[in-house]
């Protein structure tokens, strides 16, 4: 009996990742109306939490306060992650503590973007 509870256990944490790398993968084909750059990329997400009942918690910024998309971007972030199979609870949460700078985006963005 502890084998099965055992190998239970090593494929409940097996799928962890894999559910965090489908959010995250979500996550990427959502976009700034105004830049081309995916918001992972630009450095606007803080923390992706996926907890075991695959609830799902993502802490982001803005570019600004008065960016012209806060709605919308937040929202497209809970939809595409809702549409992955076994998802319960999406909650996505503004915050902007730390402000948002342009050091955040990674170096892909920063090229795409053509700041190196």
């Amino acid at each position: 009996m502890s084998e099965l509870t055992e190998n239970n256990n090593t494929l409940e944490n097996a799928t962890v990742p894999n559910l965090r790398d489908q959010v995250l993968a979500a996550i990427k084909t959502v976009y700034d109306p105004e830049i081309p750059v995916d918001v992972y990329e630009l450095g606007l997400i803080y923390e992706i939490n996926v907890y075991p009942i695959n609830n799902v918690h993502i802490l982001m910024t803005l570019t600004s306060p008065s960016c012209p998309s806060a709605e919308a971007i937040p929202v497209e972030i809970e939809e595409r992650i809702k549409e992955i199979e076994g998802i319960n609870e999406v909650k996505v949460e503004i915050t902007f503590d730390p402000p948002y700078s342009q050091d955040m985006m990674s170096e892909a963005a920063r090229l795409e973007l053509g700041f190196m």
